[in-house]
């Protein structure tokens, strides 16, 4: 599911058409009223307009990149998201029921296929459709989807149909670009890797050795395309299989340590071997793989839980820290694109989540250990 979900009850009808004139994106932006706009008019052509001008300087003269062209909850549109990979657009329909929002994809699709004629492909993922091929994605104009991108110089494989997300999360972009600039010659354990995407970047950024943790085989062969198109050599026991908490006390029986942990888990799941719930008890999950740290070494906790506030996360990692053995090095904010820009930004969040600027909570950790007698 994307992070970006939100249950509400937003106006579904406008109460101000916005007008358009085309000589300045930048002067539409700024005149855009405070409301949301409508589901029924063309108006949400002027929204999208104002997304793609702001994201201007983002698009790449090859078309290999990718980054979210419009996020409706924060810019005036709740039931649409748009993403982009490489040539490929992918609509997200969030209406419910999902024919409330045929018109706006209708219009969307009208809207991209005229403003950036470059794409082969538009792919609809209807997230309350009543099949999984809806919600997993239908192809609605094109052929085939894009198969692989590039983001700060490293190609990530993706595989826009296999799941409801599109196999790459675009929100934990700037923490892939952490991890090639502060990975070098480390150690890494992937944490519910998902496609690799975090390994796969501090792979880039030189790292002796990542492990990926995941319970899906098939998000770790997407992980080992990647490395494939980056001619990263694939190791076989570096992509394991199976349940966080046994892989987990398995990696601590054997005494295996590293120098950084990623943790960016779904903000809930149940297995028979242990729950994860980022809103209740994240916690849990940091002092599961403290032991895993060498001295010195990174934590990296990600909590995209929508509904608990920044400041609840923060007070959750202070308590942490207050044996001395942890400290918050840093944290990482969502980018732009994801969140809206101060022009295009006529939503706020459900819960606030300052001192992070998203729900996507990203915080860097340092970790010490206790000096053995």
């Amino acid at each position: 599911m994307d992070r970006d979900w939100i249950i509400s009850d937003l106006p579904r009808q406008a109460t101000t058409h916005l007008s358009y004139n085309n000589h300045n994106a930048n002067d539409l932006c700024l005149s855009l009223p405070s409301v949301v706009a409508s589901m029924n008019n063309e108006p949400i052509f002027d929204l999208l307009e104002c997304a793609i001008a702001a994201r201007e300087s983002l698009f790449d003269p090859q078309h290999q990149t990718a980054f979210r062209l419009f996020n409706g909850f924060y810019e005036g549109f709740p039931s649409l998201v748009v993403d982009l990979f490489a040539r490929t657009v992918v609509l997200q329909n969030y209406a419910d029921p999902p024919t409330q929002g045929d018109l706006a994809v209708a219009s969307a699709q009208r809207f991209f296929e005229g403003r950036l004629p470059w794409i082969q492909a538009i792919l609809l993922k209807t997230r309350n459709g009543l099949s999984q091929d809806a919600k997993q994605g239908t192809i609605i104009y094109g052929k085939t989807v894009a198969r692989r991108v590039q983001e700060h110089g490293v190609w990530y494989a993706i595989d826009l149909l296999m799941n409801l997300d599109a196999s790459l999360y675009l929100d934990t972009r700037g923490l892939r670009k952490w991890a090639i600039e502060n990975l070098r010659g480390k150690t890494v354990l992937n944490t519910f890797a998902y496609t690799g995407s975090l390994g796969v970047a501090a792979c880039a950024g030189g790292a002796a050795r990542v492990l990926h943790l995941d319970r899906n085989r098939n998000f770790l062969n997407v992980a080992k395309a990647s490395y494939s198109l980056n001619g990263f050599p694939i190791v076989r026991a570096d992509f394991q299989v199976g349940d966080f908490w046994q892989q987990v006390n398995r990696l601590k029986r054997a005494g295996e340590r590293f120098d950084c942990v990623f943790l960016d888990p779904p903000f809930f799941s149940a297995t028979h071997k242990g729950t994860v719930d980022l809103a209740k008890d994240s916690a849990r999950l940091i002092n599961k793989v403290r032991p895993l740290i060498n001295d010195g070494g990174y934590l990296v906790a990600v909590n995209n839980a929508l509904f608990l506030s920044g400041q609840a996360y923060i007070e959750t990692l202070e308590s942490l820290c207050a044996d001395g053995y942890l400290q918050i090095e840093t944290l990482i904010p969502v980018p732009e694109d994801f969140t809206g820009y101060p022009h295009t930004r006529l939503g706020s969040p459900p819960v606030d989540p300052a001192p992070f600027n998203h729900a996507t909570k990203i915080a860097v950790l340092r970790v010490r250990r206790k000096a053995q007698p």
